[in-house]
């Protein structure tokens, strides 16, 4: 598991400068809107893109440089990123120019860190990263494979028309896409191929949607399959994915990403707002799947929900605000909260602007 343990960030979007910011196995993004949680997870994506050799096609389908800028060019001339993975790392450097963002520096450290272990100095001046092409087996083993499925999972789309309600091909499932519009092909796959997983979702499901029996299985499936389920009290009659409630279908969602097997997970998982639609009992359900999952993949979690938060531990929760129109991120401690905590909950305290993240002028 390549582990993303530290990171340094400078000049991207709302962050100023984020300077050598532990990640932990659980991280749980919590602020006012537009304090900076959703810049920082787009962060992920576009060190995806990156190391997929895709940054300018991710420039200009995200408005062009100046819009990935803290303040545009004429206030921010160069983007910083350092990335560590324990004794293993990479550093950008990007810059604009015209419609693009060119790399100003690429390198790579091992051993002690960039600042005291061996650092090797990729290219400059080149359109798309060359960490591709650097034949390293320690980056490449680790570092590499993490970068590739960085993806933020967002299951909002739930609408009559939306992806996950419509028959899919039975082929598309080899991972779980970030929208889960593939969910019932991967279900169908981990059915077949990992049965206990596949019930163990099942299971945790119905703890939220008691009515529901299982998922149809037809033998001969055909080349498209959909979400078909059957009601706890009539094995006999498949119901439409239409039927499913969002809360249910997203629930399903979450459920699947946290419980397939580890193998098949991103080393980091990050999910935008998945409270959303869920009835309060099913999120004690979810923030015992994050510290499950957390067992051995690292989480980042963005969310708005107070009884989310109550059900996770101060260490989990990073605080966002926005100070002088920059994103500031602060951890909490449990022992500063110690005596706050013997009276309230974290949630409480969020509400009450103890520990920040409330909307401030």
């Amino acid at each position: 598991m390549a582990q993303l343990t530290k990171l340094t960030v400078r000049g991207f979007k709302s962050i100023r400068e984020l300077e050598d910011f532990e990640l932990r196995n659980v991280n749980v993004l919590i602020g006012a809107n537009g304090a900076g949680k959703s810049n920082f997870m787009s962060l992920f994506p576009m060190m995806a893109a990156i190391g997929q050799k895709r940054l300018q096609l991710y420039v200009q389908e995200h408005d062009g440089p100046d819009a990935l800028l803290f303040g545009g060019r004429k206030l921010t001339k160069q983007m910083v990123g350092e990335f560590s993975f324990g004794r293993v790392g990479y550093r950008l450097t990007l810059s604009p120019s015209g419609p693009r963002l060119i790399f100003a520096r690429e390198e790579t450290w091992s051993a002690a860190g960039v600042r005291e272990g061996v650092t090797r100095s990729l290219a400059t001046g080149q359109d798309e990263a060359q960490m591709l092409d650097m034949s390293d087996p320690t980056f490449d083993l680790y570092v590499l494979p993490a970068l590739a499925t960085w993806r933020v999972y967002h299951f909002h789309d739930t609408g009559v028309a939306a992806p996950v309600r419509q028959a899919q091909p039975v082929r598309d499932n080899l991972l779980l896409k970030p929208d889960a519009s593939n969910l019932a092909p991967f279900l169908r796959f981990l059915r077949e191929r990992y049965p206990s997983e596949y019930g163990r979702i099942v299971e945790t499901v119905r703890m939220v949607a008691p009515f529901l029996g299982d998922f149809v299985y037809r033998r001969e499936a055909k080349e498209r399959v959909e979400l078909e389920w059957f009601q706890a009290h009539d094995l006999d009659t498949p119901m439409s994915p239409r039927q499913l409630s969002d809360g249910t279908l997203r629930f399903i969602s979450l459920a699947t990403l946290l419980q397939q097997p580890a193998h098949l997970q991103p080393d980091t998982i990050l999910i935008d707002e998945p409270e959303l639609g869920l009835h309060p009992a099913a999120l004690t359900i979810l923030a015992a799947l994050l510290r499950q999952a957390a067992d051995e993949r690292q989480l980042v979690v963005s969310t708005q929900s107070v009884d989310l938060v109550n059900e996770l531990a101060p260490e989990d929760i990073v605080v966002v605000s926005l100070k002088n129109e920059a994103s500031t991120f602060e951890r909490l401690e449990a022992e500063q909260l110690q005596e706050w905590l013997a009276d309230y909950t974290l949630g409480d305290l969020w509400k009450m602007n103890v520990i920040g993240g409330r909307p401030s002028r």
